[in-house]
């Protein structure tokens, strides 16, 4: 490896200059398959909008979506020590080996609908035992208390982000066709809700949730805790590094490397809820180009997460009040993507069935 391949940033440079637009000539043939097929135009709602934006990120009608990667990716949160959550730190580590013993809600939906799970150690606390299905890319245990200090160092926030793209293009490297974002880290909802605030340019309280929940009391807390570091650490909110090392969490900025590599490389990519979110919109202050590429699975009951969906201009798929993040809820978009393809390359058209069209 050349010297300036181990500069930081080198690979995010890189990256970013491998991400385009959607392949139009694609999109526009997938447009006009779904006007000749046999139902009223826009029958079928956001099902025929996904074919045509999955025809757009691959190049192709019958892209495949398996194999199908979720990456889960841990990280601890030293602002934890502030009391915003309702969980321990410690449970950072027994989760993520919950994950790989295949006893946590990704593991089962992921069986449910043939998916593979990885973990991914950016900057869990303890050490983890070897495992196939855990990547140790540990960058430091644990991002630093923000309410006190930077969550980390600027090169610290961009290895982060080069994690992800590794993993990603590690992962597409061996088949995958389609990543899911995933995350783990006791205090992330904190870290995305700073992220969030600064993003959107809301209110804290706007943007806040009850994260584990934390109760009502707790919540003013934490809207207290983020308030203060928010002044104290003056991110840039035109500076998405900056925003990540000043208040994130190394598991944000690993999420978002794999976006950014997956529209790299014209692979969808499900995002998640609140944590994944928070990613996603550092990876399109990053590159803007990438929010043509991203899927958002689903509105969870976390307030930053419609924030930021907003302000990305983004519709989620479903609204099932969820919030325990791992990629849950974007494993269950991924029956509503295998819908849209098959709808769209399965049903017959109004001349292969011998069905008058509408009347001109």
């Amino acid at each position: 490896m050349n010297n300036r391949a181990q500069q930081p940033g080198y690979a995010l440079r890189m990256t970013l200059a491998r991400i385009g637009g959607l392949d139009a000539p694609a999109s526009e043939a997938a447009r006009r398959r779904q006007q000749s097929l046999t139902k009223p135009p826009g029958a079928l709602g956001r099902l025929e909008e996904l074919s045509i934006q999955l025809a757009g990120v691959t190049g192709s009608l019958r892209p495949p979506l398996r194999p199908c990667r979720v990456l889960v990716c841990a990280g601890d949160h030293g602002v934890t020590a502030e009391g915003v959550s309702a969980y321990p730190s410690e449970v950072t580590t027994q989760m993520v080996l919950n994950f790989l013993a295949g006893g946590a809600a990704v593991n089962v939906l992921a069986r449910l609908f043939g998916a593979d799970v990885t973990v991914v150690d950016v900057g869990v606390k303890n050490e983890l035992p070897d495992h196939p299905q855990l990547i140790k890319a540990k960058i430091r245990p644990g991002a630093n208390n923000f309410y006190r200090e930077p969550a980390m160092t600027r090169h610290e926030a961009l290895a982060s982000i080069e994690v992800g793209i590794a993993v990603a293009e590690s992962a597409i490297q061996e088949g995958a066709r389609l990543l899911v974002t995933g995350d783990m880290g006791i205090g992330n909802t904190t870290a995305s809700a700073a992220i969030a605030a600064v993003l959107t340019e809301l209110p804290v309280s706007e943007v806040t949730g009850l994260g584990t929940g934390i109760g009502r009391d707790g919540w003013r807390h934490k809207i207290e805790v983020i308030e203060r570091a928010l002044e104290y650490q003056m991110p840039d909110i035109h500076d998405p590094v900056d925003i990540l090392s000043k208040v994130g969490g190394l598991e944000i900025g690993a999420i978002a490397g794999i976006i950014l590599a997956a529209a790299a490389n014209r692979t969808p990519v499900i995002v998640d809820g609140v944590i994944s979110t928070a990613g996603a919109a550092l990876a399109v202050g990053l590159c803007p180009a990438v929010r043509a590429f991203l899927i958002p699975s689903h509105q969870s009951q976390e307030p930053g997460h419609c924030a930021l969906l907003e302000q990305m201009d983004l519709r989620p798929l479903m609204t099932l009040d969820m919030r325990l993040g791992e990629g849950t809820g974007a494993l269950l978009a991924l029956p509503l993507l295998d819908a849209a393809l098959a709808t769209l390359n399965e049903m017959a058209t109004f001349d292969e069935a011998g069905v008058s069209g509408p009347v001109e």
